[in-house]
């Protein structure tokens, strides 16, 4: 995992004064561990728990549909305004940088009981929390969290009554 945490860089002040931006683009970019990356969090208990995942627009789509790949997982997205047709359940949510909302397809929901969430990186946990109300409101259940990176000193974790599993916690 080291290999991992070395292709991770960090742009202070991104998207704004006072934001330490994690970016994970890089890990991507090197597929022996981009590869070995999605192999590890496809076989992670909690994704087996699941009937599917539900990925998080934009960087979570990334990981989320690799893992969909490689563990035969059917995928939900969950997407900013605007992003999606049809009938959509929304809720708002608050970032450390700002406000902000994701919007589901009812439709998509309605085929599975339980989700994983799949995100780049977890970290005071509004988006994340944002996803579980959208899920929960349809009556499902959310399985866990599988994220690559927790930024563990802003406690997102302490918010779900779910595991949490990241493959990386700086």
């Amino acid at each position: 995992m080291k290999k991992i945490e070395n292709l991770i860089k960090t742009y202070y002040d991104f998207p704004k004064k006072g934001i330490a931006f994690k970016d994970v683009l890089e890990i991507i970019q090197d597929s022996d561990v981009f590869r070995e990356l999605i192999i590890k969090m496809s076989s992670n208990q909690v994704l087996k728990n699941s009937e599917a995942i539900l990925s998080i627009e934009a960087r979570g789509f990334i990981f989320g549909s690799a893992i969909s790949f490689q563990a035969s997982k059917p995928m939900v997205v969950a997407r900013k305004p605007g992003k999606l047709p049809g009938e959509l359940i929304q809720e708002n949510y608050i970032l450390e940088y700002g406000k902000n909302s994701l919007s589901i397809q009812k439709e998509a929901l309605k085929r599975f009981n339980s989700y994983v969430i799949v995100d780049d990186l977890l970290a005071t946990g509004g988006t994340v929390e944002c996803v579980s109300k959208l899920i929960r409101r349809t009556d499902k259940k959310v399985s866990g969290l599988l994220t690559v990176i927790e930024l563990k000193e802003l406690g997102g974790r302490s918010k779900f009554d779910f595991p949490v599993e990241s493959i990386i916690s700086i």
